[in-house]
């Protein structure tokens, strides 16, 4: 009896592979032994990286909104707590948008976060 390979399955994995290679330079995308291990490694790569972006974000978002802060005198950690102790409740990507776009605005916020840590002071103090 003659041996099944399941030919076109086969073919149908390695084009599906292949074709997630195209685009890598020499045997990478053209011979499938190494174009395998190029997509795999490449598909390691994505799924740490989707990680890696929304830190890089974030770090990005709080740079903005320290560089607000500072340009009217307060740090971005004591903004952070003036904003909850306020109660206002903003994440950092629209405070850093806010501090881009909208200087007044972040005016306004700094002096709100201002008075809240003041008024927590002097609760402390009482105490």
């Amino acid at each position: 009896m003659p041996r099944a390979t399941n030919a076109p399955a086969s073919r149908k994995r390695r084009k599906r592979t292949l074709a997630k290679a195209k685009g890598f330079r020499g045997f990478r995308s053209k011979n499938f032994r190494y174009a395998k291990d190029a997509v795999r490694k490449a598909m390691q790569y994505n799924y740490r990286d989707r990680k890696v972006r929304k830190r890089a974000f974030r770090n990005l978002w709080i740079q903005r909104i320290n560089a607000a802060t500072r340009a009217e005198g307060m740090s971005y950690s004591r903004f952070m707590e003036g904003l909850k102790f306020a109660g206002i409740d903003l994440d950092r990507k629209m405070l850093a948008d806010l501090a881009v776009n909208d200087e007044a605005a972040v005016k306004s916020l700094i002096e709100q976060a201002k008075a809240a840590l003041e008024k927590k002071a002097s609760q402390l103090q009482a105490a």
